[in-house]
């Protein structure tokens, strides 16, 4: 990922006249080992049992909707339409409207709840006490403290994913093939839509078909 980085910056500098090569180019990069953890049902559950209001807003909403930490953070008030929430992915660009659910409602309606200061007023579905956005760090650090807790009251569960990995859970507990899969997820090809993918598949053995 450095290597990709640092090709990225040099060819920015390259375009510009900055440079006169990129010295990335022809570098052999390291391969790297796809993610395979699936958030089990659970661990989600337990998680999401001792969360505090805002992380369990951003849990629901990465998982229901399928989206990027930065596009949950990022999401405001007037994303919520009648048909659904409306969602640009920052990384694809592609733009849907996820559709309204029981569940999808109710998380909406706690995002409401979520405590202001005296006279203050919040454009973000998950904001801060004083109306801002939560930064990835600040976010993060709630995200970290609530995994600390369900360890200490779930010592037999497993908490160690990453906050995207809610995104893969999405994706791999949708219905349907792939193509139906990548076409809700947002992803432009098949392939991304794969990575994600994560429920170990249940297959017939020889003769139980």
């Amino acid at each position: 990922r450095e290597k990709a980085f640092m090709s990225r910056v040099f060819r920015w500098a390259y375009e510009r006249g900055k440079v006169k090569m990129n010295p990335c180019q022809g570098v052999k990069q390291f391969k790297e080992q796809a993610r395979t953890r699936y958030v089990t049902d659970r661990e989600y559950n337990a998680l999401f049992d001792v969360a505090p209001a805002s992380v369990k807003i951003g849990m629901e909403i990465a998982y229901l909707c399928c989206a990027r930490q930065g596009d949950v953070l990022d999401l405001k008030k007037s994303q919520l339409l009648e048909e659904g929430i409306l969602i640009q992915q920052s990384k694809t660009s592609v733009t849907q409207i996820k559709a309204w659910t029981e569940r999808l409602h109710a998380v909406i309606k706690l995002a409401e709840n979520l405590p202001l200061n005296p006279g203050m007023v919040s454009i973000y579905v998950i904001h801060q006490q004083s109306g801002s956005r939560y930064t990835r760090d600040a976010f993060n650090a709630q995200w970290m403290k609530a995994k600390k807790i369900a360890m200490e009251k779930y010592p037999d569960l497993d908490f160690q994913f990453t906050f995207h990995d809610l995104k893969a859970k999405g994706i791999s507990d949708l219905k349907g093939t792939l193509n139906e899969k990548q076409e809700i997820s947002g992803h432009k090809n098949v392939s991304q839509t794969a990575r994600y993918n994560r429920k170990v598949s249940i297959v017939p053995v020889v003769g139980g078909q």
